[in-house]
């Protein structure tokens, strides 16, 4: 059942991403969806269960990851969230995470992409060697969102699992200076 509530939330962000990123309520509605995903990962420690059944593996076998054999690279972040606290709209804002291989294997990162078009990650191209050191800047563009905001940016790498989250969340006090929650 919780492989299903994942599989359909998963599913119904990617599905609400392709619509424009100016509509406040499809916002709203993903911001909800990402918290939610971030509480039920929390409490599985950190860990999201493959979408995959055994009923559904030869359809989707595509999705499921087979540990490879070998030494593989880690990531060490420093931190996985950063709140940017209040914030006004319009600002764009940015943070940097910095992180170590900690792994046996070069880290090489094949793409990091964000839950909204408001935000945008940049990371390295080239491969991390072993106890090196990289970073990924994530910077949100505030305007036209105002309210509470949680984005979330997925990084694929050649790591186990290969996928790995990292979160920016803040408070976007509106131009116009009306504090409070949005309506």
């Amino acid at each position: 059942m919780r492989k299903l509530f994942y599989s359909a939330a998963m599913l119904a962000i990617v599905g609400m991403t392709f619509v424009s990123c100016s509509d406040k309520d499809v916002e709203a509605r993903i911001a909800r969806l990402e918290g939610r995903i971030a509480e039920l990962e929390a409490k599985s420690g950190g860990r999201t269960p493959s979408p995959v059944t055994s009923s559904t593996a030869s359809t989707t076998s595509s999705v499921v990851d087979e540990v490879p054999s070998g030494p593989l690279p880690a990531f060490q972040f420093a931190e996985e969230e950063h709140d940017f606290g209040n914030i006004t709209e319009g600002d764009i804002v940015e943070h940097t995470f910095a992180f170590k291989n900690t792994g046996e294997a070069p880290l090489i990162i094949s793409s990091a992409t964000a839950s909204c078009g408001c935000t945008v990650p940049s990371w390295p191209r080239e491969p991390i060697p072993v106890g090196g050191d990289g970073e990924i800047t994530v910077k949100f563009n505030s305007r036209n969102k105002p309210g509470v905001q949680n984005k979330t940016v997925t990084i694929t790498a050649n790591t186990n699992p290969k996928i790995n989250r990292l979160r920016i969340k803040s408070t976007v006090t509106p131009q116009g200076g009306a504090s409070g929650p949005v309506k």
